[in-house]
Formats: structure tokens, sequence, C-alpha cells
């Protein structure tokens, strides 16, 4: 399918006054269209513009309570919990990034629960945010069921994304952002909808067969990294966003696209470092670089012309985009347009020449 290209500024705007007249106060509006761009901007196009319209369409059945406020249950030196209040998973991650960096400010390091919260984008619209500031950010959520624990064909678990960011210097940073299944369920659901099969390996079908079929992947469960070892992983992060939250997890865990009745109670943890509480954050550049420049330096197979560090690519392509412009599938595209034109906000601007 041919992409379409659009400027990265007006599709966070057109976004933005999309949720604004759904009902999102403006700042929160503009906080949830900022997490949507900064996935299609860095390439995570499961994460991006192709999740506004499930987003729009929760908010419209009183599935997400956009003017409610994520309020602190329990605070006590590093460790806080916040209660999402039903509201927009970014709005309530924002406020868990803000406590999490003020605690570590404070004590050096914090750790922040969160319960009754929503599909939040990105776990690298977080770490990105913390690197800015100089900090060490872990952020770990769970999610729907998606995946089946080791042996099983029926999904238990969510795809229980986690990421990590670390500043560095002059080269670019350390940002870890990864599913705990083979691929994300995000990236079978786009290919679905643009109607292209998944590689061998990523999904089972219903009946537990090895498929390549998007939808019959949807119907079955993907498939964790390194087998048993991504399923246990995957299992760490529900018991810690889950269990250790008050939030669902397993199978009260709701979908974001099949439950239309009940609000999702996502549980995340966000756990950040200050660096300067273990040496100057100058000299801990410094040490990342030589680092970096350490790892990129080890003799390349056959065929490789460099070494990349995690997030270095995401990065670049990130640059690129805000340049050239962001490509939208017809079918992402399509919806856009449908869900503007029903708020009376026009896509087209957006579009690029």
């Amino acid at each position: 399918m041919s992409s379409t290209l659009f400027q990265w500024k007006k599709l966070e705007d057109f976004s933005a006054e999309v949720f604004t007249r759904a009902g999102v106060p403006r700042q929160h509006a503009e906080t949830v269209a900022q997490s949507l761009l900064h996935a299609d901007l860095r390439g995570i196009e499961s994460h991006g513009l192709a999740r506004m319209p499930i987003y729009v369409q929760r908010i419209e059945r009183g599935l997400v309570e956009p003017k409610n406020e994520a309020a602190v249950v329990s605070r006590k030196e590093a460790s806080t919990l916040l209660d999402g209040q039903n509201q927009l998973g970014a709005v309530v991650g924002k406020k868990a990034l803000s406590l999490a960096l003020e605690g570590a400010r404070k004590n050096g390091t914090a750790v922040i629960g969160v319960r009754k919260s929503n599909h939040f984008g990105a776990c690298s619209f977080y770490a990105e945010q913390a690197i800015e500031q100089g900090m060490i950010l872990l952020v770990l959520s769970n999610a729907p069921q998606t995946m089946a624990p080791t042996g099983g064909i029926r999904p238990f678990f969510g795809s229980n994304p986690l990421a990590i960011g670390i500043p560095a210097g002059e080269e670019p940073p350390f940002l870890l952002d990864m599913a705990t299944s083979v691929a994300a369920r995000g990236k079978i659901a786009l290919a679905a909808k643009k109607g292209e099969s998944i590689p061998h390996g990523w999904a089972l079908d219903a009946a537990g067969m090895p498929t390549t079929d998007a939808d019959k992947a949807l119907e079955g469960t993907i498939l964790p990294i390194g087998g048993p070892k991504g399923y246990g992983i995957a299992m760490f992060i529900d018991i810690l966003c889950g269990v250790l939250t008050g939030a669902g997890f397993g199978e009260s865990v709701c979908s974001l696209y099949d439950n239309w009745e009940h609000s999702q109670n996502v549980g995340h943890v966000f756990l950040a470092i200050e660096i300067n509480r273990f040496m100057p954050l100058d000299l801990f550049r410094q040490r990342m670089d030589t680092y970096i420049r350490q790892v990129k330096a080890v003799p390349k197979a056959d065929g490789i012309s460099e070494i990349l560090i995690p997030g270095e690519l995401e990065l670049r392509t990130m640059k690129q985009r805000k340049l050239t412009g962001i490509p939208l599938a017809p079918p992402i595209v399509r919806e856009l347009k449908e869900m503007g034109s029903a708020y009376g906000v026009d896509l087209a601007g957006a579009r690029l020449e």
C-alpha cells in the first residue's frame, strides 16, 4: 500500500483538537497527542495514531473518564501508589513520571506504582523525558491477555512491555523499549488492518498452530520472546504492575478493543534513579560515551556496516521524519479522516504536498 506523508506537528495538533472536542481537557489532549506522535516519529506505528480511533471510541462510550485526575493513594519516602482514576493512560503516565522524577531528586530513587490506568502508549515516551532530565528510568506495564504461558494456547498475559532510558553525552542515549512477546499485539493488529501477513514465529492460531495470518493470530496467542524466559519476565511484570499495585492482573486486565463494558484497570510501575547520587552527571555521561563507543567498536559480522545500540535506530527515524514527514498507510488515513470529520477537524491540512 502506498502511504501518505504528513507533517508531524500538524498531525499532533489534529490529534489534540479531536481529543479536545471529544471531551478531553486541552492540556490532557495535548499529552495524549504527544504520546501518539512520539511513537509514529520513532517508527513504532503500532503505538501511534493507529491507536487514536480506539481511544476516542472508549471515551465516547464512557469507558474512560478524561476529566478525572490521577490521585496519590499513599506516599512514604521513596514509594508512591497512584490511582489513575480511569483517566487516559498517557495522562496517568505523565503524572507517574513527574512523581518518579520528583521522588528521585529527593531520595535518590523513587518507585511509583499505578492502578486504574489505561493503555498508555509507548513506554519510551516516558523514558525519553527522563533522559532529557539526566535521570535513569525503568518503566513497566501490564496489558490485556494476548500471550499464553509457555505450553498453553489460551492468552493469559499481555505483551507486558518495559522500557529503560539511560542518558549519555555525545553518543545517543540507551533507550530500550520492548514487549515481552516476539512482537507487540499492536503490530499484528496493524498488519491485519493493512491486509498483510505476519512473520512465522510471531503467533499461534486458536488451535495452537503456528500462523502467518494476522487475523488468525489475533484469535489465538502471540508468543513470548525466548520461550519460557519471556514468559517469566511477562509474569514478573504482571505481578509488579498488577498484583502489587491493586490493578488488574492476568484475566482481569480488560481488553482495549474487545471489552465494551468495563474499564481496563491497567497497572504500571515507574522506577527513577538520580545519577548524581552515585557520581557527577557529567562524569557519568563521559563514562557512558566511552562504554557505547566500546560496544560499537566490537568486530562486525560479514555484511554488517554498523553496530547500533538500543533506541538509536528509532532516534534516527525520528530525526528523519521530523524533516521529511510521517508516512501513514491508507487504512489509518481513512480512519483519521472519518474521525476528524465527525468532530469537525480537517486532516487534509496536515498532509505534505
